[in-house]
């Protein structure tokens, strides 16, 4: 299978199928974003995420791939400590503001850091109709969380907070995802670097979870917890696994701005399944997201 990504990497049949991964990875993240909602505080539940992910990856690592090198053991480090900021970015933005809010803002802010990172250091060139496209889409998940936020009652302090965290995932974002298409490009098999990236950056939330539970306690059904760490670990895989592939098949900054799509899918989700209320301004907003990514992709033919 590894030898097959490589072989179409760069070419037609690769762009397509790298189309197919960054629009699923964005469906899927999103129902790992709503997986995180609710009653459990975001160190816990990312904690037993976590240490599902473990446990289904290191396997895989140990008997199905070939090992990293040396060179390729120092990156997958390099991962990992940009996951665990982001990580906590992420779980402390969640803590001080609403989902509904921070979501759209990390997500929103990413994109054009990574379009601007990506044409540095991979020599990628978006057209001018792409940077519309990019400008559409950040603007609209922008302007997702400014009306989401209208419906919220916060403290200004903890919004103010809350934004700030935000800010700093998004840039998190645009950092971890340019690092790890680098990262994914130097391995000699894209799936030895996705099995060791999910068992090497797994290894950090557990612990702060573990000692967020001894000091704080924790709401909540243990059981209920241990089966959506057990499904949030599988979503995991098909997520930041899918994007990770697809940024090895073709530009990385149209598969970041592709999965970027994942508020759309958000909304969906909390349409049909949580039975939340989206309204005409959101589907409007919505609309713009997609149409964002409509133009990156034609944008790039």
């Amino acid at each position: 299978m590894g030898d097959w990504i490589l072989s179409i990497a760069g070419t037609p049949q690769g762009a397509q199928l790298a189309l197919v991964l960054a629009l699923s990875s964005a469906l899927f993240h999103a129902a790992f974003g709503a997986l995180q909602k609710g009653r459990y505080h975001p160190f816990v539940i990312r904690g037993v995420i976590d240490v599902w992910l473990l446990g289904l990856s290191l396997p895989i690592a140990l008997f199905l791939v070939p090992w990293p090198t040396a060179q390729g053991f120092l990156i997958l480090l390099g991962a990992a400590v940009l996951h665990f900021f982001y990580k906590m970015t992420v779980a402390l933005a969640y803590e001080r503001a609403a989902y509904t809010v921070v979501y759209p803002v990390i997500r929103g802010t990413g994109p054009v850091v990574t379009v601007l990172a990506a044409a540095a250091i991979f020599h990628e060139h978006f057209t001018a109709l792409q940077w519309a496209g990019v400008a559409c889409l950040s603007g609209a998940m922008l302007l997702l969380a400014l009306r989401n936020l209208s419906e919220e009652k916060l403290d200004g302090r903890g919004l103010r907070i809350g934004l700030v965290w935000a800010l700093a995932g998004g840039l998190m974002v645009a950092l971890y995802t340019v690092y790890d298409a680098w990262g994914i490009r130097l391995a000699a098999n894209p799936f030895t670097f996705l099995a060791w990236f999910f068992v090497i950056t797994s290894l950090d939330m557990p612990l702060i979870a573990a000692y967020h539970v001894r000091r704080f306690g924790m709401a909540g059904s243990a059981r209920t917890l241990v089966w959506r760490g057990a499904i949030g670990a599988v979503i995991a895989w098909a997520s930041f696994g899918g994007v990770l592939l697809a940024t090895r098949l073709d530009k990385v900054g149209e598969a970041a701005v592709l999965r970027e799509t994942s508020p759309v899918f958000a909304a969906l989700i909390g349409w049909f399944i949580l039975g939340e209320k989206v309204g005409p301004r959101r589907l409007a907003l919505m609309g713009m997201i997609a149409l964002g990514a409509v133009m990156v992709e034609l944008g790039g033919r």
